[in-house]
C-alpha cells in the first residue's frame, strides 16, 4: 500500500509526507474516520514511508515485497480478537497474523464486522485485552531488525479495555527510540481519556462521490452512471460501496426488518393486538449477533435521515431507492419532520450504547419499538 494507492485524501497525506521530510513525526497518532474513509491504508502507507525513511537506500529497495505482504518485521499490528475453535485459550493478534495479512492485502477497505466475519468470530465480540497489551510491550522492546523505525498499528483502538489501556500508557507516552504507534478508531469516544491525550489526532473527513466513483470504476467493469448510483447509497465510505457493488450488502434484509417494523408501530397505536407483533419483532432482532443489531440499527438512523430530507424537499440529496416496491417512501416520509426527528435520533442511539453494553437486546427492541410507536405519531 502507497500513498498513491489511496483514494482522495489529499491534504492528509501531504501533512503525513512533509512531517517525514521534516523529521517532525508524533511518536503516537490517532487516525479518527469511520472504515470507508482510508484510516487503514493510510496507516500502513504512513508505517512504509517511515519505516523506509529510516534506512539507507541500499536496504529500502528490499521493502516492496515485504510491504506488500504485510510482512516487515519492524511492522506490527494489534486487533480486535476473540477465541475461535482453532487458537489458544488466551489468543492475541499473533494468533491470526496469517488471517489479518490476508484479510488486509484482499481489501484495505473492509469493516471491523468484514474482519469477524472471515475468521467467524461474528457472533461475539472482540477487544483488545490486557495480554495483548504484554504483547505488544514485548514486541517493542526488541531491536529494530532493520536497524531503522519501528511502527505499531493499533486497528479498531477502541475495543481497548482499561486494563490494556493502562498498560500501554507508559509505552505510548515514552516508546523507545524510533518507535511510532498508528491508533485507528471510528469511536474516540471509546478510548480511554489518558491514550488520547498522549496521541497526535489526525480527523479523516468522509470521502467525496468524486473519489468513490473513480474507485468503483478502477475496480469493478461497472458504468459509470452504476458506480454514480453505488456512491450516492454508500454513505461516503468506500466500504459501504464495495459490498453494493458486490450485492452482498445486508441493505435488502435489513430494509425488510425496517417496515415490518415502523409498518407495526403505525398500527400499534389503540390497538393492543398490534403490540404483539413488535413484541415478537423485538424478539427476533434479539436472535441476532449484536454486531447485526449495532449495524442495523444505524441503518435505521440512515433511513430516518433521507425520510427527513424527503419530507422538507432536498431531493438533491435523497438517493434512497426501496427494494420493496409496495412500501410508499414519499408517503412515509410525512410523519419525519423536525418535531420528532431529534428524539428518533437519541432513541437508536441510545439503544446502539446499550446493545454495545451487552445489554438484554429484547427488552432495548420493545422499549426502542414502543418510543418509536408514540414518535411516529407525533404531530
Amino acid at each position: 500500500m502507497h500513498f498513491d494507492d489511496i483514494l482522495g485524501l489529499k491534504h492528509i497525506k501531504n501533512h503525513l509526507i512533509s512531517s517525514i521530510e521534516n523529521r517532525r513525526v508524533a511518536h503516537a497518532q490517532l487516525f479518527v474516520g469511520q472504515s470507508g474513509s482510508g484510516t487503514l491504508p493510510m496507516a500502513i502507507a504512513f508505517a512504509r514511508a517511515l519505516i523506509s525513511d529510516s534506512l539507507p537506500e541500499t536496504k529500502q529497495k528490499y521493502l516492496h515485497h515485504s510491504f506488500d505482504q504485510l510482512t516487515h518485521p519492524d511492522l506490527h499490528f494489534v486487533y480486535p480478537i476473540n477465541k475461535t475453535p482453532d487458537s489458544p485459550k488466551k489468543p492475541v493478534s499473533k494468533d491470526f497474523v496469517k488471517d489479518f495479512r490476508k484479510f488486509v492485502v484482499q481489501n484495505t477497505y473492509q469493516s471491523l464486522y468484514d474482519w469477524y466475519q472471515f475468521i467467524g468470530i461474528e457472533k461475539k465480540q472482540g477487544n483488545i485485552n490486557v495480554d495483548e497489551a504484554t504483547d505488544i510491550v514485548k514486541s517493542l522492546s526488541l531491536k529494530s531488525y532493520e536497524g531503522g523505525a519501528k511502527v505499531m498499528i493499533i486497528w479498531c483502538a477502541d475495543k481497548m479495555n482499561t486494563a490494556s489501556s493502562n498498560k500501554l500508557l507508559k509505552l505510548i507516552e515514552e516508546p523507545p527510540t524510533n518507535t511510532f504507534f498508528i491508533l485507528i478508531t471510528e469511536h474516540p469516544s471509546d478510548i480511554l481519556q489518558t491514550i488520547k491525550s498522549r496521541c497526535q489526532i489526525l480527523d479523516f473527513p468522509p470521502l467525496g462521490e468524486a473519489d468513490i466513483i473513480e474507485g468503483l470504476l478502477d475496480k469493478f467493469d461497472i458504468s459509470e452512471a452504476e458506480a454514480t448510483k453505488f456512491a450516492q447509497q454508500s454513505d461516503a465510505s468506500f466500504t459501504k460501496a464495495l459490498h453494493i457493488a458486490e450485492h452482498n450488502s445486508d441493505d435488502e434484509h435489513f430494509e425488510k426488518w425496517f417496515i415490518t417494523w415502523v409498518r407495526s408501530a403505525f398500527r400499534a397505536k389503540g390497538n393492543k393486538h398490534v403490540v404483539l407483533e413488535l413484541l415478537n419483532w423485538s424478539d427476533t432482532l434479539s436472535n441476532e449477533t449484536r454486531e447485526t443489531q449495532k449495524r442495523f440499527l444505524h441503518y435505521c438512523i440512515n433511513f430516518f435521515r433521507q425520510a427527513l430530507l424527503k419530507n422538507y424537499k432536498a431531493n438533491s440529496l435523497v438517493f434512497l431507492e426501496t427494494y420493496d416496491s409496495g412500501f410508499k417512501f414519499d408517503a412515509f416520509s410525512q410523519f419525519i419532520h423536525g418535531a420528532n426527528i431529534s428524539k428518533i435520533f437519541s432513541a437508536l442511539e441510545t439503544a446502539i450504547f446499550h446493545i454495545e453494553r451487552n445489554g438484554n437486546a429484547k427488552i432495548i427492541f420493545s422499549d426502542l419499538s414502543f418510543e418509536l410507536t408514540r414518535l411516529l405519531h407525533k404531530k
